[in-house]
């Protein structure tokens, strides 16, 4: 377990996936164990969303991608590079053609292996900072390598009435609950706060929109993502890709308030 400390604020990492994230003795992360979640954070990269629909195929220039939900960089492990008090680094490497062993198969999927036909590292930095914790990713890899990129937090709910808002809607914990698994889609927009018992301003750079996501009342996911999956067809889910032209910087600030 990797742990960060500023002033009030404490931070636990476990091998890359943020575990907790605590001010003032409140406590921001969903927690392992309790409803509605496995997990407490991942990444969806290179692809967002599901591609069962399309034989887990997904066309890129180099031909057909063998993916699964949410892509396979959540399949293999991060290897610790920095840790200090106030920052940690966490790193993946894969080569292109590298078959990667799905953990949805054989129950949820039909495909025992991921294949990727681009090499690429892939960094996530934590930086605690007065009044804040960055999460930055960073991408560097083959030039032109098409990809997405989500980030996929889940908050720990403390009330019964929480609230997100960006600067032109409120959302209701009943709105997200009633899209379902699709996740509620939040266009072009860069920063939204979480009002709960107390308040969470997520502020982005590089993603540009959010989907939420929760099947649950005692947490809720706010993901920052490049591209809302649902808005094609699974077949067409390479018409959502950026393409990778120098080593990037994507940047999520998790901004705690009163």
């Amino acid at each position: 377990m990797t742990r960060l400390h500023l002033s009030d604020q404490s931070v636990r990492i476990d091998r890359g996936e943020l575990v907790g994230y605590e001010v003032a003795g409140h406590e921001f992360i969903h927690q392992k164990g309790s409803p509605g979640w496995g997990s407490a954070d991942t990444e969806m990269f290179p692809i967002i969303g599901p591609v069962n629909e399309a034989d887990f195929r997904v066309q890129v220039p180099r031909g057909n991608a063998i993916q699964d939900q949410h892509g396979h960089l959540r399949q293999f492990g991060y290897e610790c590079v920095e840790a200090t008090d106030t920052q940690a680094v966490f790193k993946k490497t894969y080569e292109a053609g590298t078959p990667v062993k799905n953990s949805k198969f054989p129950e949820k999927s039909t495909e025992q292996w991921l294949v990727w036909p681009y090499s690429f590292e892939f960094e996530k930095r934590f930086v605690l900072k007065e009044n804040a914790l960055e999460v930055a990713f960073d991408i560097s890899g083959e030039r032109d390598m098409p990809f997405m990129l989500g980030y996929h937090p889940a908050f720990k709910l403390h009330s019964d009435t929480p609230v997100i808002k960006t600067d032109e809607r409120e959302i209701t914990l009943d709105e997200v609950l009633a899209v379902g698994s699709r996740a509620l889609q939040v266009a072009n927009c860069a920063e939204i706060t979480l009002v709960d018992e107390r308040t969470l301003t997520i502020k982005t750079e590089g993603f540009g929109h959010f989907m939420c996501w929760t099947e649950v009342r005692n947490m809720v996911c706010i993901e920052p993502i490049t591209f809302y999956p649902y808005a094609v067809a699974q077949r067409s889910l390479h018409e959502g890709f950026d393409q990778l032209v120098a080593p990037t910087r994507l940047k999520v600030i998790l901004q705690p308030g009163s």
